[in-house]
């Protein structure tokens, strides 16, 4: 069975605006490797309209771009599948990218029994679905050294039945005082 994995960038204070910070080189390879690692992107439709069509389009037209960046792009496209749950989307990019409208509990279940790769979810919306269903198999935060002081933050307005129990499995300091780390649902 495939493991959903949950991946977000947060300041110390708990902003998750990934406007307000950009990963450092070694922090950027942790999240390469991450996405080396998955067979299936899973986003509501804010978060796939912030990767999609950037990530596509540094891979087409790289010129400006890092070679971090390109790295990344090429893994981001390399991905087998994409599930984006939304309501509005009309269209989406890519042969292997579907809109899903129908139960996301019903359509986790489904995507875990498939052969393949971990399933990798970013953003705030479905995540925080995710969490108050239970089905977050494994919670990959990475905290920068930065107090933001304003803008959205992690699980706000998320009601859950009983807390959460999490097992802290491991835990990386960049360099940069950057920390990734990788809890486990109980």
């Amino acid at each position: 069975m495939r493991n959903l994995i949950y991946v977000i960038n947060l300041s110390i204070d708990g902003c998750c605006d990934h406007t307000k910070f950009r990963p450092d080189e070694e922090t950027f390879e942790y999240f390469l490797h991450l996405v080396r690692a998955t067979g299936t992107f899973l986003y509501g439709r804010k978060t796939y309209q912030l990767m999609v069509p950037y990530w596509p389009d540094v891979l087409k037209n790289p010129s400006g771009e890092t070679k971090a960046d390109y790295e990344y792009a090429e893994a981001f496209v390399a991905v087998d599948k994409m599930v984006v749950f939304s309501k509005s989307l009309d269209k989406v990019e890519g042969k292997n990218t579907r809109i899903v409208r129908t139960s996301l509990e019903d359509e986790i279940h489904k995507l875990k029994q498939e052969p393949g790769k971990d399933i990798l979810t970013g953003g705030v919306d479905i995540p925080s679905q995710l969490a108050e269903l239970g089905l977050i198999d494994e919670y990959r935060i990475v905290v920068h050294p930065l107090v933001v002081g304003e803008g959205r933050r992690l699980f706000d307005g998320v009601s859950l039945q009983e807390k959460l129990r999490l097992k802290l499995a491991g835990a990386t300091v960049f360099k940069s005082g950057t920390v990734a780390l990788r809890y486990l649902k109980q």
